[in-house]
């Protein structure tokens, strides 16, 4: 069977993922670009080997960098100081005194490396670039059989479940404020309704139980706002709510399916998929009449997500021949770009923090993995080995 991404999901036409547990010679979510001539040569040392490991996966997934054993612009070196404490120490060259030395705190030692890297990555990037590594997680695996909820940092480390339903479960989104989760699950009606949960105590409340699908539920920059498709009145039509999920107010009025709406940095506007196509549109948040965004490299576009830090760019899956991919789409040039070079699909994109990287999720028949995507590159890095297989990825950056 053919694999959808989560647009048609809620019409019961996608395979079920089921992880694999031992598929050394597969290489879904890997692809590696020749950045010699446009990446930083960095050299990466730590105090201990879980330190210098963790450092070298987080800027091993970085295109702006590439690790080597010598010969480097910037030699960085990792030091445990404390419990939660790391100094990070640049050095140009193979000089043996450091341009810059810091000393940072994290809620963890996994955490505050993280922060550190952040520290390289605004110290040596040369292009004022915000580092990412400190990026949280939301998604959705099957490592218990069933699909549930989970939060981790963005290398799928401390990983927590969040939900323990035994219920399908979709399109995890985190609050503003870091604070919920919001979920579409068909938890105890057996209909797609949405749901939040506190990442802290894992307390879950039902936001929106109407008759008919509620899916797509997205949190308003400013989190007092929540977009969502409902179909209680017939069509999959885009609904407004605060952010309790009361006072529904329809935005959209239309026979054609709708999906996956997003808002604009600014909160002012929402872009949405919408068939035939699908295709992307986008509409003021207060409603109005829907302005299609023409990609011109696919007929089909959907899922998209609008960078907080970019805000001229919005990312989204398309179709390709038979394989879906990784686009972006300029709204100052009204272009359209294919950011993805790989062999299998990738889809459901979510940006990072510095508004060049994302994460996505690549997958082909049987089994899927979350990846960061360098969309300057194409430099496409798995999160996690052959038995982390999960999907549909959310970020949010603290």
């Amino acid at each position: 069977m053919h694999i959808f991404p989560r647009f048609l999901l809620l019409l019961g036409l996608a395979a079920t993922l089921t992880p694999l547990r031992a598929q050394g010679t597969r290489n879904i979510g890997e692809v590696r670009v020749d950045l010699a001539n446009a990446a930083i040569a960095l050299r990466v040392t730590g105090s201990t080997a879980a330190l210098q490991s963790l450092a070298q996966t987080a800027f091993n997934a970085h295109g702006r960098y590439r690790l080597v054993g010598g010969g480097q612009a910037y030699g960085v070196n990792f030091t445990a100081v404390g419990a939660n404490q790391v100094r990070v120490e640049i050095a140009k060259g193979a000089a043996a005194a450091p341009v810059h030395s810091e000393t940072v705190t994290g809620s963890t030692l996994r955490h505050a490396l993280l922060r550190a890297a952040d520290v390289v990555v605004a110290q040596t990037s040369g292009l004022g670039l915000r580092g990412f590594f400190t990026g949280r997680l939301t998604f959705v695996s099957k490592r218990t059989g069933r699909s549930e909820v989970y939060v981790s940092d963005l290398f799928l480390g401390e990983a927590k479940q969040l939900t323990r339903d035994g219920a399908h479960v979709l399109t995890p989104r985190w609050a503003p404020d870091g604070t919920r989760v919001i979920y579409t699950s068909y938890f105890r009606s057996g209909a797609p309704d949405i749901f939040a949960s506190n990442v802290t105590t894992g307390a879950r409340e039902t936001l929106i139980s109407f008759r008919g699908t509620n899916s797509g539920a997205h949190f308003s920059p400013n989190g007092r706002q929540i977009a969502m498709i409902m179909s209680g009145e017939g069509s999959p039509e885009i609904y407004v709510t605060d952010a309790q999920g009361r006072q529904p107010s329809r935005k959209t009025r239309s026979d054609t399916v709708k999906s996956s709406p997003c808002w604009s940095p600014d909160g002012s506007q929402l872009v949405f998929a919408m068939e035939p196509g699908p295709q992307l549109y986008v509409m003021a948040a207060a409603g109005g009449a829907p302005r299609r965004l023409a990609m011109g490299v696919s007929t089909y576009a959907a899922e998209p997500d609008w960078s907080t830090t970019d805000r001229n760019k919005i990312a989204c899956t398309v179709r390709v021949g038979r394989q879906y991919q990784i686009a972006v789409f300029a709204l100052s040039t009204g272009v359209g770009k294919v950011v993805s070079k790989a062999g299998f699909d990738g889809v459901e994109p979510s940006w990072l923090a510095d508004g060049r990287h994302l994460v996505y999720t690549a997958r082909d028949r049987t089994t899927s993995y979350l990846c960061i995507l360098d969309t300057e590159t194409g430099n496409s890095t798995r999160l996690g080995g052959v038995d982390s297989a999960a999907l549909q990825g959310s970020v949010w950056t603290p």
